[in-house]
């Protein structure tokens, strides 16, 4: 599944470049509890059919109602010898409109938020289709980028930006960044592998696997994630991982993994993890520290055991695991000390089943 701002982005350029109507909502402000967070976006069409979320549907569906039924119920209405050609579609020209919904106790019943949710949307109406086609093109091509929105007349600034930011809306202007897809590469292509692609192509990952073992890349079986052959450490070079990027070593195999995580430290990866147990962990650490120059200090961002502990002990549940942890991260929660596996495990004083064993499990 790809990235849902980049898939509302291209949906809305199709929908414009074919002479279609549409409108274009961004949550800019939100009290309380929301949803949906700021930043978050959807788009309309004038024929009803929506992409993207800015709710859990019921602000969705009023802005259909508002913007397309009370048309469509003018156009039966009108005079059989124009064909309601003459009548106005409710999607109104002009400058953006903010519209707020959740101010009361009733309407936030009415529209599905939590108690005491509010928030705010910018609508803009019928966005030029060449600047959103020029904004779709910059992020397929892995580019960040700043869309500056002037509220007076809803015209368009686009310029590639050097860090992501957060958005902000003042009296003149929306400034929101827009990224392009979160990326994971994943090293080994065994059955904890395929789990965990499907978790992250479903998240909005662009997932990448990297396995010189044609007996493994031979099973491989899950549509959407690309299969490379090349040696790990040389993939990520070519990977180039940057800040909305994670690596993920899964082979069990330090031939396979260590230059691949050595690499992958040097990056801006917001996440560099590898499956194992506590205690092969500190068999890595040691290894990297004897033989490749390393110190504790500079080993500090690597991972492991990798995940939340959740008690797993199958692939499936040990790939949850794992994801949920890569979200975490990836949203900047700071998971609470009790759910980290290394210290999970410590208070438990047992040494489970190591998760890694499974993955060269003989396979379905």
């Amino acid at each position: 599944m790809e990235n849902l701002d980049v898939m509302v982005l291209r949906t809305l350029r199709d929908w414009r470049i074919a002479g279609k109507r549409a409108l274009l909502a961004t949550v800019v402000r939100t009290w309380g509890s929301s949803p949906r967070p700021v930043g978050s976006i959807m788009a309309l069409c004038e024929d009803g059919a929506v992409v993207g979320s800015v709710s859990g549907g019921c602000i969705e569906d009023d802005l259909i109602y508002r913007f397309t039924q009370a048309y469509a119920q003018g156009k039966a209405q009108a005079p059989a010898k124009d064909g309601g050609k003459d009548v106005a579609n409710q999607i109104p020209s002009g400058p953006p409109g903010f519209v707020k919904y959740g101010i009361t106790a009733d309407e936030a019943h009415q529209f599905g938020l939590p108690c005491g949710g509010t928030l705010e949307l910018l609508l803009e109406y019928d966005p030029d289709a060449a600047s959103i086609h020029e904004l779709v093109m910059s992020l397929e091509a892995g580019k960040l980028m700043r869309r500056i929105v002037r509220l007076a007349d809803g015209a368009v600034q686009q310029a590639e930006a050097t860090a992501p930011e957060e958005l902000t809306v003042s009296a003149t202007h929306l400034v929101n960044t827009f990224g392009p897809e979160y990326r994971m590469l994943l090293i080994g292509a065994g059955q904890l592998t395929e789990y965990l692609a499907t978790m992250a192509l479903f998240s909005g990952f662009a997932v990448t696997v990297c396995d010189p073992r044609e007996e493994y890349r031979g099973a491989w079986s899950v549509a959407g994630a690309k299969v490379v052959p090349d040696m790990p450490d040389d993939v990520v070079l070519a990977f180039k991982p940057d800040r909305r990027s994670c690596v993920v070593a899964l082979t069990h195999d330090p031939k396979l993994d260590d230059l691949a995580l050595l690499e992958a430290l040097k990056t801006d990866a917001f996440y560099v993890g590898a499956i194992g147990s506590r205690r092969n962990n500190l068999i890595r650490h040691a290894r990297m520290i004897e033989h490749f120059e390393q110190t504790e200090e500079s080993l500090e961002r690597l991972r492991g055991p990798i995940g939340i502990y959740i008690g797993s002990k199958t692939p499936p549940e040990i790939a949850v695991s794992v994801m949920a942890e890569i979200l975490a991260v990836k949203n900047g929660v700071t998971l609470p000390r009790d759910m980290d596996v290394a210290h999970a495990k410590n208070d438990l004083a047992v040494e489970p089943n190591d998760p890694g064993e499974l993955v060269c499990a003989p396979r379905r």
